[in-house]
């Protein structure tokens, strides 16, 4: 099958949308098919960073997003007729699709092609967030409605974001959740290098966050957890609101972004993974902690709900509660040999959910709604 994936966002952007781009096209690359990804132009300041990839990219113009310098928004673009064509496209995948994306279901529906578009940021919440008003959450539904009821199907990653696009007139809608790199992701990246170099000499026990430092994610709920005796908060990650952070967390170790076995190494190390931002349709980085054999401890809200078994794997409390979420942990950090069996145990719930696996659930997503004519690669 040759696919195009139309994405919101790809390398060198940091986020669960560029992380499943790469590895759906990857997998498509293994199992025989031909993706092609159409994609933002990143800024000129970060093209050379972002390495070489085992099938075609075509970038398109785009713009920094007001407030948020380092993503870039895609700009509608004759390009993608023209790529889908040369392309000789069998179906179009739509991954978070928005802007660039809405542009690619109208070219994807003016040449009779499938679609297939994934849903995976909560844009009404962000827009309720940021403009103060019920205004821009009913605008952002109104806009996803159109572009989603458009689809073939729809592809939610966790049964909360399914039950909201069914609640907001979202028709056709499937569940497909994420993959997690269980080699890469393992508890034995655990270093006794690293937990040193974090820990100081005054403290014994490291708490994480690993993910976009932005008002939405809500990391500002992490300061009294800083304040817990013993406990070395270590934030990995970037964004506009890193400097507030900083200052609220003046003990907080700070890394910026980290990638592949050097992030592997800092899961690894962590004794508990806290997770605040209460707007994760899935929460890929909840899901690598638990293969990293780290309890999470996460709102009770949207992704984290499918992904903590609470009790067991990790703790769910009320999102938004940095009260709640500051006696989880501390009730954690007391309790090494709880600490250690939630670890255990979050090894052991998601070590099978690879990525070759929902691979090839997607693609049997593809093959339902593809026309007959299409010939399939065999696996």
């Amino acid at each position: 099958m040759r696919i195009a994936i139309v994405t919101e966002s790809f390398p060198p952007d940091v986020n669960g949308v560029a992380h499943s781009v790469v590895r759906v096209a990857e997998h498509l690359v293994a199992r025989g098919h031909e993706p092609l990804v159409i994609a933002p132009q990143p800024s000129s300041g970060a093209r050379s960073v972002t390495g070489a990839f085992p099938y075609e990219i075509i970038r398109v113009p785009s713009v920094a997003t007001p407030g948020y310098g380092t993503f870039r928004l895609g700009l509608p673009s004759r390009r993608l007729a023209a790529a889908l064509r040369a392309h000789r496209t069998d179906l179009v995948h739509l991954a978070s699709p928005f802007v660039l994306g809405a542009r690619g279901m109208t070219v994807a529906a003016s040449l009779g092609l499938p679609t297939v578009a994934v849903y995976q940021t909560d844009v009404p919440a962000y827009a309720r967030l940021y403009y103060h008003s019920g205004l821009g959450e009913q605008a952002a539904w109104r806009w996803l409605r159109r572009i989603h009821n458009a689809a073939d199907r729809t592809l939610a990653p966790s049964t909360a974001a399914a039950t909201a696009l069914h609640s907001h007139g979202i028709e056709r809608v499937w569940l497909w959740r994420r993959g997690v790199d269980a080699a890469r992701f393992a508890p034995g990246r655990r270093s006794a290098a690293l937990r040193q170099a974090l820990l100081g000499t005054d403290r014994s026990v490291l708490v994480g966050y690993v993910g976009r430092l932005a008002v939405e994610k809500r990391v500002d709920l992490l300061a009294p957890v800083s304040r817990i005796p013993g406990v070395r908060v270590v934030v990995v990650g970037d964004g506009p609101a890193r400097p507030a952070l900083e200052r609220a967390m003046p003990d907080a170790v700070f890394l910026g972004e980290r990638r592949g076995d050097q992030l592997a190494r800092v899961f690894a190390s962590l004794d508990v993974f806290a997770h605040t931002g209460p707007f994760e349709t899935f929460g890929q980085t909840v899901q690598e902690a638990l293969a990293s054999g780290v309890p999470v401890v996460a709102p009770a809200q949207g992704g984290p709900l499918d992904l903590v078994d609470d009790g067991r794997t990790g703790i769910l409390v009320p999102p938004c509660d940095a009260v709640a979420l500051r006696d989880a942990v501390a009730g954690l950090v007391a309790d090494t040999e709880r600490r250690h069996a939630m670890g255990l145990a979050a090894r052991v719930a998601v070590a099978s959910r690879t990525w070759s696996a929902v691979g090839d659930e997607l693609i049997g997503h593809y093959r339902d709604v593809l026309p007959t004519a299409v010939p399939a690669v065999s696996a």
